[in-house]
């Protein structure tokens, strides 16, 4: 995609994003198109309709949180990544919850992107798990999936209240812990 053109593509999914979270996934996509400053054309040439929109937007979520991972193994020690992924990840379903959820319920689950973006976050999830796993730090038995689920859980069950979500977040994240073995 030439540089302009891609440009293009991510205004356009940065103003639907906004614009779902404000109106829903029936936001006017001639609206979306007057915020990202491109015509209709240039969206429909993109997206040919709303389905292929909301796919491309739910998409861009989880590759920034699947990246940040990347970004964290990279940058932190895999302790410090996990926690700070997790506390992401409870922050991700916190804040977007509401366009996550009307998102995934307009995308037919047994899409491609939607096994893509399924994939790609369990992966993120192993990737800042394992190490703290080999390093005997996080108890075994944990999936990456148990993960996703419990920061799932966290990040939906406190939208009534949102300050409750930290100190969720820290009880989870010493619940992990793998538990210390008895002296004797």
């Amino acid at each position: 995609m030439r540089a302009d053109a891609r440009r293009n593509y991510e205004r356009i999914i940065e103003c639907a994003r906004d614009a779902f979270a404000e109106h829903g996934i029936e936001a006017p996509l001639d609206d979306i198109a007057r915020r990202a400053g491109v015509g209709p054309g240039t969206l429909y040439r993109h997206f040919p309709n709303r389905t292929a929109l909301m796919e491309a937007v739910y998409r861009a979520n989880i590759e920034t949180l699947a990246a940040r991972a990347a970004e964290l193994r990279e940058t932190r020690t895999p302790p410090d990544a996990f926690t700070e992924w997790f506390g992401e990840l409870v922050s991700y379903i916190l804040h977007r919850h509401g366009l996550a959820a009307t998102l995934k319920a307009a995308i037919d689950r047994t899409s491609d992107v939607f096994t893509a973006c399924s994939t790609m976050l369990a992966e993120a999830a192993e990737s800042v798990l394992v190490p703290v796993q080999e390093a005997g730090l996080v108890r075994r038995d944990v999936t990456p999936r148990d993960i996703l689920r419990l920061g799932h859980g966290i990040g939906a069950g406190c939208q009534a209240a949102p300050d409750s979500a930290p100190l969720l977040t820290e009880i989870a994240l010493t619940g992990l812990r793998t538990p210390p073995t008895p002296a004797g």
